[in-house]
């Protein structure tokens, strides 16, 4: 093929200490509908992934279930495979970081980086479980805030007033694995100098890769440059002590590679395990000198890691770095984070067990995603609509409503269509869808197709075959009708081939074609090509089986702990931090509560839930975000309000949209939509409230 590009592409790697969820496809079916896109263009494309499968979590949930770790592992492994599957995913390879490439990797990787003096070791004190005999990750100490003496908060950061901190810095500590008090204990760890790459990493951020195309979306580009140009990097602490469920570090006995460090390393692990299959050279993509693109796909919340460090331990270890680094924002449903409680936590198993088709979900989800880094939201109601009047009301009925002429009037047999004016309005279309999809913009490319098929069905309802069928001596006309008809909906199915595989592969057959590729697109079946019996090709989705789904999700919380708020904060709206799930009367009388008046407030540009407030607490101005939006379509009608503020919790950084200084008080009413509480008149602003 003229112009092939190798190209290898990846997705994050979900860890193996849980199931799959919807959350994660969003991610899998992205990068799967890209790589389908690139294959069909008939370029040479792979697709790796892997769990990942290390440290310490994963440990102890194989002790809790006695087993061992490589059997929990193993197991989650066929788990995720096996939904993957279900749901369309076409890896190339996908594989576990507990390999021995994966091994063999990291330790030249380390050992290269130790070389060009980018390894350090450092004593540094560490919390230690003196009944466990381990060292414990910051997720494994809990204690008392450092700052505003919240009870029960992890090691490293506050879930009630949003204070980061180290875990030593924490009151009263215990251990969550075993609830002894920890000791202070000194240990030698081993640290990546990241400081030392600031300088190579503020070109590469901000730089293009060898197809003149930037290395990083726009955002990602522009929080890079925030966190490199806040002064000198941290350098990253890649070491673990035992006991730790992981790789060895070289010659350092008891002493264990960070999962971060060998994570991304499993990328390249898998792909040598696929080269060893099926006869690729891993330096054709990964050498310094490669000329192949390479593409990770990811979520926001770990973009620091890829951009940062996979990337600066890639260029130091004598490695290529990426082509690029997609990242996507996270998935909510229906307005919300998922929640277990309202059973909107939805597994990719429950899906598939509920017989719920999944090329519904890749639709609809490809009808929302873009090339930004922005969340998206699976409207249930939205979702059975759009399905319903895209994929069954206007595509597939193009093939049902003619395909049942040409079998009983013409044996199957098609006319020649090459000169029809709607087959030529589709086709002209092919470079424009391709540009979408190459970009990532799946939902430009969906609306065009569903424009083109908005086209087709107007060209239906002009020309009535049905009508056509009973007239005398229309026949030819007919069957010129029909055979455009089933031309076009190949078109279609080729366009919709990257986001609709199976479909894809029954269409092909109906077609009685080899496949639907990009080609497809552009051309049409030839003068006398016979079609098969038309099999009905996707039913329409039943608003019982959305129900039935929900229904399927829902988990009991009243037996989870009261004090685990990251458990249950899914449950509350966007911008609203819970003071506490349980507090004692003292823990509430420190709440610093006034009243403010509302300067200014008006919509975030990006989020569908935050208002963002100036309020004057006549001390001082203060902004802070709330995600009331949905109560308040009209914001501005809050100006000149006095409302109660929170004024002594720590400033909230709210992803992109800025800091939030604080909480506005709201209660749901009678709808259960939040209302702002509002004070009495006569109250000023700075007034302590209660």
């Amino acid at each position: 093929m003229k112009n092939q590009r190798k190209i290898l592409v990846t997705s994050a790697l979900p860890y193996a200490n849980g199931a799959i969820h919807l959350g994660h496809m969003v991610e899998h079916i992205q990068t799967d509908i890209w790589v389908r896109f690139q294959k069909s263009r008939g370029h040479e494309c792979y697709y790796c992934c892997a769990d990942d499968t290390h440290g310490t979590p994963i440990m102890l949930a194989a002790q809790k279930q006695g087993i061992t770790p490589e059997q929990l592992i193993e197991k989650t492994h066929g788990e995720h495979l096996s939904d993957f599957t279900g749901f369309g995913i076409g890896y190339d390879n996908y594989y576990s970081t507990h390999s021995p490439e994966n091994k063999q990797y990291s330790e030249q990787i380390y050992l290269a980086l130790k070389a060009n003096d980018k390894i350090i070791s450092k004593n540094i004190n560490q919390l230690f479980d003196p009944e466990k005999q381990m060292f414990l990750p910051d997720r494994f100490v809990k204690g008392e805030c450092p700052k505003c003496h919240a009870k029960d908060q992890y090691g490293d950061n506050c879930e009630v007033c949003g204070t980061t901190y180290a875990p030593t810095d924490l009151i009263q500590p215990y251990s969550v694995v075993s609830g002894a008090t920890p000791v202070m204990k000194e240990t030698e760890h081993f640290f990546f100098k990241l400081s030392d790459c600031a300088d190579f990493l503020r070109t590469w951020t901000s730089g293009n890769n060898a197809q003149g195309k930037p290395h990083l979306q726009d955002e990602a580009r522009n929080k890079m440059n925030e966190w490199l140009k806040d002064g000198e990097l941290a350098d990253w602490d890649i070491t673990r002590d035992a006991p730790y469920f992981g790789f060895e570090i070289p010659n350092q006995p008891n002493k264990y590679f960070y999962v971060w460090l060998d994570a991304p390393v499993g990328y390249m692990a898998s792909f040598q395990n696929l080269c060893d299959r099926i006869g690729l050279n891993f330096n054709d993509y990964f050498g310094k000198d490669s000329q192949a693109e390479l593409y990770h796909f990811i979520g926001k919340d770990i973009l620091y890691f890829h951009a940062l460090f996979w990337t600066a331990m890639l260029a130091y270890s004598g490695y290529r770095t990426p082509s690029g680094i997609f990242a996507h924002g996270f998935l909510t449903v229906d307005g919300q984070k998922m929640s277990k409680s309202r059973g909107t936590f939805i597994t990719a198993k429950s899906y598939l067990e509920q017989g719920l088709n999944p090329e519904w979900m890749r639709y609809y989800i490809a009808a929302k995603l873009n090339s930004k880094i922005e969340d998206i939201d699976l409207n249930l109601n939205d979702f059975i609509a759009r399905v319903n009047s895209d994929l069954v009301g206007k595509f597939v009925n193009i093939a049902a409503r003619a395909s049942g002429f040409i079998q009983k009037r013409f044996s199957g047999s098609l006319k020649d269509v090459s000169q029809s004016d709607l087959i030529k309005q589709l086709t002209e279309k092919s470079e424009q869808i391709a540009q979408d999809y190459e970009d990532r913009e799946y939902n430009k490319a969906i609306r065009e197709i569903m424009a083109l098929a908005d086209l087709v069905n107007e060209y239906v309802d002009e020309n009535k075959p049905w009508e056509l069928a009973k007239q005398e001596g229309a026949d030819n006309q007919l069957h010129q009708v029909c055979s455009e008809l089933i031309n076009a909906f190949k078109i279609l199915a080729a366009y919709l081939s990257p986001v609709l595989p199976k479909l894809a592969v029954q269409a092909a057959e109906f077609l009685n074609i080899e496949k639907l590729d990009w080609a497809q697109t552009v051309s049409t079946l030839p003068e006398n090509h016979k079609i098969n019996e038309y099999k009905h090709l996707m039913q329409r989705i039943e608003e019982k089986q959305v129900n039935a789904l929900i229904e399927a999700n829902k988990q009991n919380i009243e037996a989870q702990p009261q004090t685990q708020v990251e458990e249950k904060k899914a449950d509350f709206p966007e911008g609203y931090t819970p003071v506490s799930a349980q507090c004692s009367f003292d823990d509430f009388v420190k709440v610093d509560m006034r009243v403010a008046k509302v300067l200014n407030c008006e919509a975030v540009e990006g989020s569908t839930k935050l208002l963002k407030f100036n309020l004057d607490l006549g001390f001082e101005q203060r902004t802070i975000f709330s995600g009331i939006a949905a109560s308040y379509p009209n914001p501005a009608e809050l100006n000149g309000t006095m409302v109660i503020a929170v004024v002594n919790f720590a400033p909230r950084k709210m992803a992109k949209f800025g800091v939030s200084e604080g909480m506005i008080l709201s209660a749901a009413d009678g709808n259960g939509q939040l209302k702002l509480l509002t004070v009495h008149e006569g109250a000023k602003a700075g007034d302590k409230v209660g």
